[in-house]
């Protein structure tokens, strides 16, 4: 494999496995298990906390794929900022989106080994944490075949699940399973109403369902190693609307419909479970332990995928090192995904040697990437329509009601991170990310001042809309 020093990757992923990953990309542990703690906070108008943060995550896809379609590229927003902001911005989110996938590898494979230590209780978490992140790793290594295999049929299962799931919460609303402790829903008002904890809850937990959204965009990275990205980010793009509507509306007001909001099992077990074991379905904890494997796995190899799609293109623009550009003969930036690899073990050895209070402020640091990614993606998108429209280019797939619905967006973002900036819950979040962020765009600035200083008569083109790029 490292015999060849290619720098082009493969174009292995099929259209199920672009389709497929585009409708259950979205879907996390978080919807299973964390729904429950989002619940317990706002009671039933949770729906309201998770309709305004999926309506956040529709707008910023439609931006994105506004650029993708037009110029499909594996670095995704990362490159869109690059040409439409400068190069310090493409520099600063592609290295917080490294770091933020690079964060979650290690988180994920821990939860997957907790729940199957718990299964083989004489086999110790660390074994299987590290048998799970290898096997994974050389899954990625080989072809983005195997990424787009493996990510199919993990896909299928959580899409199965979910719909299972909906259908039997249907069945028990309306009285239809016989032994269910629960029918009707009655529960959606009849417990302190609606809004039991007023506006102030739903701001909270919208703020911790809008990150569970984080990895929708994957589909515009993932498509480019496509053969018809354009058509794939087009189809991806419009079905979210649906996905978010049918995996997380639907499925949560099955749950707030079904079970008091200030039931403690919500947030002990989970929202999913809490709701199989009151309808009487027999081992619903094994049931659901199952899915939430599937699904941890599943966005394990997603994070290792992407952590290298984006490293690559950073090495690609010289924002990174040069081996981080290598392919295999199939495609496969192979340096790329065993350094993305290298770093979450790391995070994984400072987790275990370092205070407690070093790896919480490691995790906090990515507290508010999702926000900066979306922030970015709506400048950029701002910045290159203009660029476009003045230039008299042709705009095929076009983000609605612009530009007055981007403004809206982007001050809605800055909304949120000052909301979060001001609550005691999130400012250690605020100021980890924040932290991060400037350290990071002073390493820009510095890689782009060595670059002039090294080519001093080099015209740049970071900011110039080149589709054939």
């Amino acid at each position: 494999m490292s015999g060849t020093k290619s720098n082009n990757l493969g174009q292995g992923l099929k259209q199920r496995h672009v389709t497929m990953l585009s409708i259950a990309g979205v879907i996390g542990a978080g919807l299973f298990v964390g729904s429950g703690h989002a619940i317990a906070q706002a009671g039933p108008a949770v729906l309201l906390a998770y309709a305004a943060a999926g309506t956040l995550v529709v707008l910023v896809m439609r931006m994105l794929a506004e650029m993708a379609v037009a110029s499909p590229d594996t670095g995704s927003f990362s490159i869109y900022a690059d040409r439409a902001i400068g190069h310090w911005a493409g520099f600063t989110i592609g290295w917080l989106y490294w770091w933020f996938w690079v964060l979650v590898i290690p988180l994920e494979a821990n939860a997957a080994a907790g729940i199957l230590h718990a299964w083989f209780p004489g086999i110790a978490v660390w074994v299987f944490t590290l048998v799970i992140t290898i096997l994974l790793t050389l899954t990625n290594l080989f072809s983005v075949k195997n990424y787009g295999e493996f990510e199919f049929w993990f896909a299928l299962v959580k899409v199965l699940a979910i719909i299972a799931f909906i259908v039997l919460g249907a069945a028990a609303l309306f009285g239809l399973i016989p032994g269910s402790q629960v029918s009707g829903a009655s529960h959606i008002y009849d417990t302190q109403g609606f809004l039991p904890n007023g506006m102030g809850a739903v701001v909270a937990a919208m703020l911790t369902t809008m990150f569970s959204f984080m990895g929708t965009e994957i589909v515009t990275i993932a498509a480019a190693e496509s053969k018809d990205p354009g058509t794939q980010i087009t189809k991806a793009t419009n079905s979210v609307i649906w996905r978010i509507f049918l995996f997380y509306l639907v499925s949560i007001f099955m749950v707030v419909a079904l079970v008091p909001w200030n039931d403690p099992r919500l947030a002990a077990v989970g929202s999913y479970q809490t709701v199989l074991d009151l309808i009487g379905i027999p081992n619903a904890k094994l049931i659901v332990d199952l899915v939430v494997l599937v699904a941890v796995t599943s966005c394990l190899n997603s994070a290792l995928y992407t952590s290298s799609r984006m490293l690559y293109s950073l090495s690609k623009r010289g924002d990174a090192p040069s081996a981080a550009q290598r392919t295999s003969s199939a495609g496969t930036p192979y340096v790329a995904v065993w350094m993305s690899t290298a770093a979450a073990f790391v995070a994984v050895f400072a987790n275990y040697v370092a205070p407690a209070a070093v790896f919480d402020f490691l995790l906090a640091s990515s507290g508010a990437i999702a926000l900066l990614v979306y922030l970015v993606i709506a400048v950029s998108q701002l910045r290159m329509r203009q660029k476009r429209v003045a230039a008299g280019e042709k705009i095929a797939f076009k983000m609605w009601l612009f530009p007055g619905l981007t403004y809206v967006v982007i001050l809605f973002i800055i909304g949120v991170l000052t909301t979060m900036a001001i609550r005691p819950a999130n400012q250690v979040e605020i100021f980890a990310t924040g932290l991060l962020t400037i350290l990071v765009v002073a390493a820009g600035l510095l890689v782009s001042r060595r670059r002039k200083a090294l080519q001093p008569s080099a015209q740049t083109t970071a900011q110039s809309w080149t589709p054939e790029r």
